[in-house]
């Protein structure tokens, strides 16, 4: 389905290749601009489908793209947002995150735009209301904190480290060699010992992915 989207981003050439590549498949670019305060002002004006954005650009040269991206979606609740980094910054996900419940939202490295499958697929996952982590964000947390959950067992943190990623029960169990039943048990293992309770339903995946990033 094509997509009304918006792109900040200050590097020309990236840009402009963004723009391309959304026009390649069938993607409208409503705006692309170069500053956090130009995003903000066409969001309000042309209401995107989503949103792809720099973290860091003018008019400070701080974090302006990922603190705009938060405030437009608490303006905007739900609107689609990925943010792309040029590193690793753990602060910066879980700020993202925690932003809507961390639905349709994604953070990934800038490399992976060179990735065109993956890259489109991510957004096509945020665009539809999903959660995507870059994978290599996920690896350094875990080489980080090669424990970082104790309740879980080692299965359980495989799981969950690839729940991170955006990925679906049936990717999971092909990707791990089990049948999506051994998921379902994983993954219920995982909800009750993050004592996440069955009311809460669809966000309860987004939650226990938030856990793992903060731990």
């Amino acid at each position: 389905m094509p997509l009304r989207v918006i792109v900040a981003e200050d590097a020309v050439l990236l840009r402009e290749g963004l723009v391309g590549l959304l026009q390649r498949f069938g993607h409208e670019t409503l705006a692309a601009v170069g500053d956090a305060d130009a995003l903000v002002e066409t969001v309000h004006r042309d209401r995107p489908d989503l949103v792809i954005t720099d973290v860091r650009m003018p008019p400070s040269n701080g974090d302006d793209g990922l603190r705009a991206a938060v405030g437009l979606r608490e303006s905007y609740k739900g609107l689609p947002v990925l943010v792309l980094s040029q590193y690793v910054e753990r602060s910066y996900a879980i700020r993202l995150l925690d932003s809507c419940n961390g639905a349709a939202v994604g953070y990934l490295l800038k490399e992976r735009v060179g990735a065109v499958a993956d890259f489109m697929s991510a957004l096509d996952r945020v665009a539809a209301g999903g959660t995507v982590v870059d994978p290599e964000v996920i690896h350094q947390l875990v080489k980080l904190r090669p424990d970082p959950l104790e309740r879980l067992s080692a299965r359980e943190k495989e799981v969950l480290s690839l729940m991170a990623e955006g990925r679906s029960n049936a990717n999971l169990a092909a990707h791990l060699f089990v049948s999506e039943a051994a998921i379902n048990k994983h993954i219920g293992s995982i909800f009750n010992k993050f004592d996440l309770p069955v009311y809460m339903d669809g966000h309860r995946r987004v939650l226990a992915v938030l856990a793992f990033l903060r731990a």
